[in-house]
């Protein structure tokens, strides 16, 4: 289900398989299907290509979920990845659909008690974690 306030939109979970403990959505977007920039909960807009290219370098190197930014990141393992944008919908047959012009799908089989978590609406988002520096943009008069 997305939620959009003030320019931003967030994504609960969207999909969960509970006898498999799978559990699917958006990891981020960044353009949205109007074709506009969105801002995150953080206040801050990933450009497509970085978005992109941190999505690559999680598949490649890492996989492995934690939990809220926190500890180890052992509670789940990615089962499914895939990276959005204009042109994969156009060959897809799905431009017109509103979907994201620009986002990144995951899926991950979770721990039984991140499961139990997502099940209580305790973990009801993905989230991703990573570093980059922060650069002020000029806000539209």
């Amino acid at each position: 289900m997305a939620e959009t306030t003030d320019q931003t939109i967030t994504f609960d979970i969207a999909k969960v398989d509970a006898a498999k403990r799978l559990v699917f959505g958006w990891a981020s977007l960044s353009v949205n299907s109007e074709g506009e920039q969105v801002t995150d909960l953080q206040k801050d807009l990933i450009d497509p290509e970085e978005l992109e290219s941190a999505a690559y370098d999680f598949v490649l190197h890492s996989r492995e979920a934690g939990e809220m930014h926190e500890g180890e990141a052992d509670k789940g393992i990615l089962i499914e990845s895939f990276m959005v944008d204009s042109g994969k919908l156009e060959k897809m047959g799905l431009v017109g659909y509103a979907t994201p012009q620009v986002g990144w799908w995951l899926g991950f089989k979770v721990s039984e008690d991140t499961f139990k978590k997502v099940q209580d609406g305790k973990l009801r988002m993905f989230s991703i974690q990573g570093s980059a520096q922060r650069v002020p943009i000029e806000e539209a008069a």
